[in-house]
């Protein structure tokens, strides 16, 4: 994989210099809107799953597997879970194309359709206008499918992977169904967080009356890196968490974690090869109990030391963790993989902060999100590992949605989802 900038020029893609500081205040979806137009396809002839280095450039979006996974992380995120609404399998399927056909256009800085304005002054639109003259910004739009849309309303029951299971209760969730499921997800990541809010909000008014958005997360502050030897960001408690993370360019790791193939994509599930399994999950964290805790204990609650997040007893944070070293209930001892049978994520996770409860208690914590091969042998077995989690008294699990990621689009030919309703 190539850490080669990957610099794009398209129609709309001029370029002020992107703002420092944006605030997420006021970032609504405008789902009320009429539907867009047809979006004119954007092609580029290479592939990308590979971490890019240029904060304002753009990642390619064809490739054998989606962007938005093994890419180097961004630093702001919007995600969205939609229902779909529509019980018509062809109009489903012309919404996947149309989105497909934003998504590269947005991705490369270009405007939706015909742009946001010199079109018939009697109608709205095509472009919602917010990211005009903005740079692409490393947006990346990551498409998936719950286990919700294999209930029989479009033929696909036959499809559905058995890996696509529904997530058991773990200890001390204590879920909003308003914030978990849904049957469509959209991952928009992008280095500034206008641009990843205008992709969903785009795709949000071209699906109006098809789908609609079940729940959002805005996320600041990437909390993993996909990037070799980067620093690992910390967390809102101010520790580094999952500094084992698979970088985006090991190869070997990420076939064997991440995507799936071989005897997972046999059958009615063979559509999936080439992607894989998502699961987000929206973890409050009680920051105002963290804050009166004393630092020992919260290094021994993560098992890592705060000031170079190094393991127990260790110098550098990317040392080999000696894990009888630390406490039983340890949050690292009990999320290794040598606690979990060699059980190994991909993290892209991100901080978040939503106001207030109304108590004067901050709605902050880790929107978790994770990429696997499998979640019956990643997630499930580390999750269970954690009920005995001394990090469990800080947080809890109050949003929770499982999806399956398909495969990339490979041309302008291809489009979201085609090899499932092919």
């Amino acid at each position: 994989m190539s850490e080669d900038i990957q610099e794009q020029t398209a129609a709309g893609a001029g370029a002020p210099s992107r703002r420092t500081v944006i605030g997420w205040g006021g970032a609504g979806l405008a789902l009320g809107a009429a539907a867009a137009g047809g979006a004119v396809a954007l092609t580029r002839d290479h592939d990308d799953t590979a971490p890019v280095g240029d904060s304002g450039g753009a990642v390619p979006f064809h490739g054998p597997h989606q962007a938005g996974i093994a890419t180097a992380v961004q630093d702001r995120l919007h995600f969205a879970s939609f229902d779909v609404k529509t019980e018509d399998r062809d109009e489903l399927i012309g919404l996947l194309k149309d989105w497909t056909r934003a998504a590269e256009r947005m991705t490369a800085g270009a405007e939706v359709g015909d742009g946001a304005y010199g079109g018939l002054p009697e109608a709205p639109p095509d472009d919602t206008g917010e990211a005009l003259g903005l740079k692409p910004s490393r947006l990346t739009l990551t498409i998936g499918f719950g286990p919700s849309l294999f209930d029989g309303r479009f033929g696909l029951k036959d499809r559905r992977p058995g890996a696509l299971v529904e997530l058991p209760r773990f200890p001390g969730d204590n879920l909003d169904p308003a914030r978990s499921g849904g049957d469509v997800c959209v991952q928009a990541c992008a280095d500034d967080p206008q641009v990843a809010v205008h992709a969903i909000r785009n795709l949000a008014r071209i699906g109006f009356g098809k789908v609609a958005v079940r729940w959002s997360q805005l996320g600041f502050g990437k909390t993993s890196s996909t990037t070799p030897d980067a620093q690992t960001p910390r967390n809102l408690f101010g520790f580094k968490d999952g500094t084992r993370n698979i970088a985006g360019t090991e190869t070997d790791r990420l076939a064997r974690h991440v995507w799936v193939s071989g005897k997972d994509a046999q059958g009615g599930a063979a559509w999936m090869d080439g992607g894989s399994y998502l699961v987000a999950r929206r973890i409050r964290m009680n920051v105002e109990t963290w804050d009166r805790t004393p630092l020992a204990e919260q290094e021994d609650v993560f098992g890592r030391d705060k000031r170079e997040g190094a393991p127990a007893g260790k110098a550098k944070e990317h040392d080999e963790p000696f894990l009888k070293g630390m406490k039983p209930d340890a949050h690292v001892r009990l999320a290794h993989p040598d606690s979990n049978h060699g059980a190994t994520l991909l993290r892209r996770g991100y901080s978040f902060t939503d106001g207030t409860d109304g108590l004067g208690r901050l709605d902050a914590g880790l929107f978790f999100l994770a990429y696997q091969r499998d979640v019956r042998t990643g997630f499930i077995p580390v999750q269970t590992s954690l009920a005995s989690d001394a990090l469990n008294e800080y947080i809890q699990h109050v949003g929770s949605a499982l999806f399956a990621i398909p495969p990339g689009v490979r041309d302008k030919d291809d489009w979201w989802g085609r090899a499932l309703f092919s």
